[in-house]
């Protein structure tokens, strides 16, 4: 499973590459995790700079909102929650090409996660729309508001419980 998680982590950064340059038309923020973590704690700006930093990551120029999806559903960055992310930004109604790309490649690598994923999108398909919010505008309000906004209490509490349980992840060493 090592070998297959490391050709997907290899398949992520050669796809982005491309992906951002013929793909993505959008203006790139113009700001990095320095400037983040200036807003104040409880923002969601404060906490996208501190997942940034946490991870050893800069912002992807024209494709930063991933890394807000990252930090207003909880999901890491290990590769199973990277697929399991576009999941349940597919059943939040989010579609792309590379959204596309990633929920099949992932799932044809490591079908050992399939209950996973389909409980994330099951999830996504519960939480109001965010895959179109103007994130670079929301950096100043609290995280907890934003999140409060996206998921009901309810979904806050499954997704929560679902990622911190990790019998719903495959025993298998890596």
């Amino acid at each position: 499973m090592k070998l297959r998680k490391q050709l997907i982590v290899w398949l992520f950064e050669m796809s982005q590459r491309v992906y951002t340059r013929y793909f993505k038309f959008n203006r790139p923020w113009g700001i990095g995790r320095k400037d983040l973590v200036r807003y104040p704690e409880e923002s969601f700006g404060f906490a996208l700079g501190s997942f940034l930093y946490s991870n050893g990551f800069d912002l992807i120029p024209k494709v930063e909102r991933h890394d807000a999806y990252h930090v207003i559903t909880g999901f890491t960055s290990r590769v199973q929650d990277e697929i399991a992310l576009q999941y349940l930004c597919f059943g939040n109604g989010k579609r792309s090409l590379y959204l596309f790309g990633v929920v099949i490649v992932g799932t044809l690598l490591l079908p050992e996660y399939i209950r996973y994923y389909l409980r994330a999108f099951r999830i996504g398909t519960k939480a109001h729309p965010f895959h179109s919010l103007p994130f670079q505008k929301l950096l100043h309000i609290s995280l907890n508001e934003l999140r409060a906004v996206v998921f009901t209490s309810e979904i806050r509490h499954e997704l929560e419980h679902f990622q911190a349980r990790p019998d719903q992840l495959p025993i298998i060493n890596t």
